[in-house]
């Protein structure tokens, strides 16, 4: 795992091992904290991966664990560097909700997305012209401009890079109709939609005004990676705050979900075949 590629995962990693070491010598965070003259609060923000940590501070933290094989110990200090890698989002750091640049550092990694919006696209499908509309609902005062941005940059970098991860989406249909407030926006962002539905790693569900009355959840995006070792992780949307579940008890269920929902779905192709007589009722 290159640093240019793993800075996030990298971190995960490192925080669980941290943790794990932790607990297997029965120390509590506020002890580590007595031992290391740190302040609590360090531990929690470490080994909640709120804050990357320096290689010397792993290497103290390890030798107040008793972790002194020399293998585990390197692998451990590589993972401390990796993580405090910069990327192309880092110098948006003040002007995005931390739970969103989590999520933007595990999208990166990640070899399938599995995502649910029952309100609006997903970001990674959106043109620049419905994201600013998308944006100015959302916002409430943050940087519109950084946003929009960041959001075009995502797309660049997760759809376009060589390997890209296979990106599943369920849509409710009054989203798919109800894109912008003008015909020529919707239709841009309705063909955005269709060419982006034939690329070989993305498939598009439709959930139709006819899969009638359900308990649908809240929005939500599945991320999954490339090595096993990584558990998946949850982006879950609401309308007072955005998270980031990074706990298998938690995720699990919503992978049933959205099972169910594709079963509620239409087809790839009947899903195509909608959006395409939308596009035409618009001419």
């Amino acid at each position: 795992m290159s640093p240019a590629q793993g800075a996030t995962i990298g971190r995960r990693r490192l925080r669980h091992a941290l943790r794990t070491a932790r607990e297997a010598v029965g120390m509590t965070q506020e002890q580590v904290a007595s031992e290391m003259d740190w302040s609590t609060s360090k531990i929690i923000r470490i080994e909640a991966g709120a804050v990357s940590v320096s290689p010397i501070d792993v290497r103290a933290l390890l030798r107040l664990y008793g972790v002194v094989e020399q293998r585990r110990v390197d692998e451990l200090v590589s993972l401390a560097r990796s993580s405090r890698a910069r990327r192309w989002w880092s110098s948006f750091a003040g002007s995005l909700p931390p739970s969103y640049m989590a999520y933007i550092g595990l999208e990166a990694e990640t070899s399938s997305v599995l995502c649910y919006t029952p309100t609006k696209l997903p970001g990674l499908f959106q043109t620049e012209a419905y994201a600013a509309k998308a944006l100015r609902r959302d916002s409430a005062g943050a940087d519109e401009q950084s946003q929009v941005e960041v959001r075009l940059t995502r797309q660049r970098e997760v759809l376009d890079k060589p390997n890209p991860p296979h990106i599943t989406a369920v849509i409710d249909e009054s989203v798919v109709r109800r894109i912008a407030n003008d015909a020529q926006a919707q239709k841009e962002q309705l063909e955005k939609l269709m060419s982006l539905s034939s690329k070989p790693n993305i498939t598009l569900h439709v959930l139709p005004f006819t899969s009638g009355i359900d308990d649908y959840p809240s929005p939500f995006a599945i991320l999954q990676f490339p090595d096993p070792a990584d558990h998946d992780v949850m982006f879950v949307e609401s309308a007072v705050a955005d998270d980031v579940v990074d706990r298998p008890e938690v995720v699990e269920p919503y992978h049933e979900k959205f099972q169910r929902l594709c079963g509620l779905a239409l087809s790839p192709d009947e899903s195509r075949d909608l959006i395409k007589k939308i596009v035409g009722e618009l001419d």
